[in-house]
Order: C-alpha cells, then sequence, then structure tokens
C-alpha cells in the first residue's frame, strides 16, 4: 500500500464489514484475507470481508428475510439520524459480504446443500436478497453484533475513496468454512488477534490502520464470548481519524488523543499511529499496540 497524499472529495459511502471469529485451543482467531492488488481499495492489504452497501441490500421483504425488525437493527447501530430501512440494509450488507468473500451464509438451514445452491445462484448473476427469496432463507442478524464505525477522514492515508463502515463481529457457524474467493481475495488465513499483529510487524502481511486498531482491540479477548458480550454491553465506537502531516511524517490520531477534536477514548491501544518505516506503527513501539487505556 502506498500513502495517499491527496484529500478526497468524492462523497462517503456506506459499507459493511464483518470480523469472522473462532475459538481454538490457543484462544480466539480473526479471518483475514488478502486483496488483489488490482483492487482500488487496499489492494495487497488484509482485510475483514466488506464493501460498500449495494441498492438490492434494501431489500422489500425484510418480515420474510430477517430474524430482527428493521426497528431493532436501527436501535442496536445507536445511530439516531439513520432511518430504520437503511440500518436493516447495513446488516444485509454485512450477511451479503461475508458470502460473497468468504462463502459463509448467516441464515437458518444453512448447511452444505443450501450454501452450495446460493453460491451458484449468485454466481449465476442472481442478487443476495433474490437468492435468498428463491432458496426460502431468513438471515440470522442476531449472529452478527455492532461492534464499531471507521469514518475516512478527506486526507485518508490508504485509500482514494471514502467510506462510511459499520464493523460487525461474529462467530463463523460450526457447520461452515471460511474462506477467500480467489477474485477479490487471492488467500486467506486465520490468526491470533495478536499474531497477525506480530506477521504485520515483521512484514509478512500488510494492513491498513482500522485493522491494526481493530486487531489490537480483539487482543484483549481471548473467547468469542468475550468479544461478543463486550460489543453486546456498549453501543458501538464511533471512529473519525484525524491525520495530520509534521516534517512529511503522517500521523493520524483517534478519539482521546490531545490533538484530537474528541478527547474521550473509543479504542483500547494508541491514540495515534504514524507512518515509518514504510507502515503504521504506534511512537511507543509494537507493545503499544495492547495497552488497554
Amino acid at each position: 500500500m502506498e500513502l495517499n497524499h491527496q484529500a478526497i472529495e468524492t462523497p462517503v459511502r456506506d459499507a459493511s464489514t464483518v470480523v469472522l471469529l473462532r475459538d481454538v485451543a490457543a484462544g480466539l482467531e480473526v479471518f483475514l484475507m488478502k486483496r488483489s492488488g488490482l483492487s482500488d481499495v487496499l489492494g495487497g492489504a488484509y482485510v475483514f470481508p466488506g464493501g460498500k452497501l449495494d441498492v438490492a441490500d434494501a431489500m422489500d421483504d425484510f418480515p420474510d428475510r430477517l430474524d430482527q425488525s428493521p426497528q431493532a437493527l436501527h436501535a442496536s447501530l445507536n445511530e439516531p439520524n439513520l432511518e430504520h430501512h437503511n440500518a436493516a440494509a447495513l446488516y444485509v450488507a454485512a450477511l451479503r459480504e461475508a458470502f460473497e468473500e468468504s462463502g459463509v451464509l448467516f441464515s437458518e438451514g444453512a448447511n452444505l446443500e443450501i450454501t452450495a445452491k446460493a453460491a451458484d445462484l449468485l454466481k449465476s448473476g442472481q442478487s443476495f436478497p433474490a437468492v435468498l427469496s428463491a432458496l426460502g432463507l431468513r438471515l440470522q442478524t442476531q449472529h452478527v453484533q455492532p461492534w464499531s464505525r471507521w469514518i475516512t477522514p478527506k486526507l485518508a492515508s490508504v485509500s482514494t475513496k471514502r467510506f462510511d463502515t459499520r464493523f460487525f463481529i461474529a462467530a463463523v457457524p460450526n457447520n461452515q468454512t471460511a474462506t477467500h474467493d480467489n477474485f477479490e481475495t487471492t488467500t486467506s488465513v486465520w490468526l491470533a488477534p495478536r499474531a497477525a499483529l506480530e506477521e504485520y510487524w515483521r512484514g509478512g502481511i500488510a494492513l491498513a490502520p482500522p485493522q491494526i486498531m481493530s486487531l489490537a482491540h480483539l487482543s484483549h479477548h481471548r473467547t468469542v464470548a468475550s468479544a461478543l458480550a463486550e460489543a453486546r454491553s456498549k453501543h458501538p465506537a464511533v471512529i473519525e481519524p484525524e491525520p495530520f502531516d509534521y516534517d512529511g511524517i503522517r500521523t493520524i490520531t483517534y478519539p482521546g488523543d490531545p490533538q484530537h477534536s474528541v478527547r474521550q477514548r473509543a479504542l483500547p491501544g494508541p491514540t495515534r499511529l504514524r507512518y515509518a518505516n514504510k507502515r503504521f506503527e504506534p511512537i511507543d513501539g509494537f507493545e503499544a499496540l495492547f495497552l488497554r487505556e
């Protein structure tokens, strides 16, 4: 990834991301996929499944296709200015992207046969809502929890587009296997949050700042249940990074940093990252990623 030096003037796009989790003997692991180097958004970086909101995500038959009402989903996002219908659409976008990019289908009765049929219908050109309708599937929105909300600043550091992305977390269903799609993503891996950050520090994988900070946050949890319990216990943190350049060095500040306009912390870990050694890193070194306050 190259550092972006130009201000972005295009509108902010709504988007959704799902951080897929699982428990193994050593503790919690996170699913990461490497974006194709041809991608115009974080090409070559390791990311969570996700993407921008599609028009079709605002389905006409929400009551038949979702296990919660749009009103309940709206309340969980804690965005008063967001319409109920749009809140539900963001959930649909999250679960659609999880299926398109990782093959994980959050739906009642989604066994191997049903999941394969859904994938074939999607590849044939049918929209995700049409696939759900054709197979009589209802999405399990209760299986994903709002985690955080990241809004790209105009002076973005690794992107040439702006997004208002809702991050959700979810446990991968026991009967399903997450994998990359060999199109938008070229490889995938399960790693403990700290192990992923260690691999990033060694130069083995590329990560963008939202993924760095999200992994640092998840490193404080030993189990999926612990992470989900935290997500249920509070409203999603809103993170609007505020970057600046000083002596030619890009620095990104987060809520709680002395130079950020929001004084209250939104996340554990460092309150700023700077671009040095061809990567984003805390000023106080690697271990600063794991600070609780």
